[in-house]
């Protein structure tokens, strides 16, 4: 039973994904809006909390398997790419004074960029597994998760607390700006690692 504590602790984080994604679509509708994200916030990081430690449990209990290695990423992909979804559908985050439309191009570009990203690394991956070769996350990876996940609580605390702050504006631009970049620069190390090709 013990064994299954990092699988478990993976579902647990998709349940907790999937209500973290509903409180965003709903969040424009709710009339105590600040106390709804702030919930959704506290929703979010446990569920970051839950990539964490399931990863450690397996490893402290050497219980990582192929299973693992393809469930958890994609576990932290339906969180990102769900989150910024989510997001472009209700217009958010709101930056400067940006109009409608131009806001809305920049959403789903950013939403293009990380889907597009996410989908190369996973078509390599399952290309790797499927031979045979262990294409766990690398340090590059790991970081961009971090960012990804600071992105959003980033963007989480703009939408309750500064949404109209100048500097809320620009910590967000900035943030989003570095995740993007991270993310670009980690889809092009997976695509330089050897490892996927079979290779020793």
């Amino acid at each position: 039973m013990i064994k299954l504590i990092p699988n478990i602790l993976t579902f647990t984080r998709f349940v907790l994904t999937i209500i973290f994604l509903i409180m965003i679509l709903y969040s424009p509708s709710i009339e105590n809006r600040v106390l709804f994200l702030d919930v959704g916030f506290i929703i979010f990081v446990a569920a970051g909390l839950t990539d964490i430690v399931d990863g450690h449990i397996a490893r402290k209990l050497n219980v990582t398997s192929k299973f693992g290695r393809m469930i958890d990423p994609l576990a932290d992909k339906v969180l990102v790419c769900g989150a910024f979804i989510c997001f472009a559908i209700i217009g958010e985050p709101k930056l400067f004074t940006l109009d409608p439309t131009t806001l809305k191009i920049i959403h789903w570009l950013v939403v293009g960029i990380l889907v597009l990203r996410e989908a190369y690394v996973t078509i390599l991956r399952h290309i790797a597994e499927a031979r045979g070769v262990n294409f766990a996350a690398t340090f590059s990876g790991k970081i961009k998760m971090f960012i990804q996940s600071f992105a959003i609580g980033t963007v989480i605390i703009k939408m309750a607390h500064v949404q109209t702050a100048a500097w809320g504006n620009w910590f967000t631009t900035i943030t989003i700006a570095a995740m993007l970049t991270v993310t670009l620069i980690s889809g092009l190390t997976a695509t330089r690692r050897r490892t996927w090709r079979g290779a020793t």
